[in-house]
């Protein structure tokens, strides 16, 4: 029998912010019931304040003051052994999907000779994982972060044609006279997103 294990991490999730923790607002039935069917840790903390070195911590069990990854994109060493890298020969096929903020340690590959589009180099290059569905989540209208346009076009064909529907829809909400309010570092954290719920 084939066991599969999900693990989602996210940006900016306070540990009350899902309703199967309580939060009397908030609706999150299909997370909700993913928590139903398995297990839910209420008593984890993060090694870090930054989203990317604490994931590279996730990734190899280890401090961020051990694995080097300080902040966001800044490169995981090409040597470090990650949870990928130890459940691939046991046959386990890993995959990362969404974001990481994670940078390949072009030097370190280049050091030692690994193409980044080797089989080697693409596993190391994405912490060990195999990438599926690689987008790190900012897709800002400033020069900050690269745009995905899979995603505009996902959120057009729902009806919102604004230029970035990431910026001003899924990342805003709106105040009582309509004003677009921006959800970056987590100002107008309070408001809805202005994406409807379907």
């Amino acid at each position: 029998m084939t066991k599969n294990v999900l693990f989602i991490m996210c940006d900016q999730l306070r540990w009350d912010y899902l309703s199967c923790a309580g939060h009397p607002g908030l609706d999150t039935p299909h997370i909700d019931a993913l928590a139903k069917r398995g297990v839910r840790f209420d008593r984890a903390y993060v090694q870090s304040t930054i989203c990317g070195p604490s994931r590279m911590s996730f990734y190899t069990g280890r401090y961020v003051s051990s694995h080097g990854s300080t902040w966001n994109n800044v490169p995981l060493k090409v040597g470090e052994m990650t949870l990928g890298d130890h459940l691939r020969p046991l046959g386990v096929r890993t995959a990362l999907c969404g974001k990481t903020h994670m940078s390949a340690d072009a030097e370190g590959m280049k050091r030692l000779g690994l193409a980044p589009d080797s089989t080697i180099g693409a596993l190391v290059s994405e912490c060990g994982f195999e990438p599926y569905e690689r987008d790190d989540g900012l897709h800002p209208s400033t020069s900050y972060g690269k745009r995905n346009k899979a995603y505009d076009d996902y959120m057009k064909d729902r009806g919102w044609e604004d230029e970035n529907p990431w910026d001003s829809v899924a990342n805003s909400g709106e105040d009582a006279d309509g004003n677009i309010l921006s959800g970056w570092f987590l100002d107008n954290s309070d408001a809805k997103a202005r994406a409807s719920d379907e």
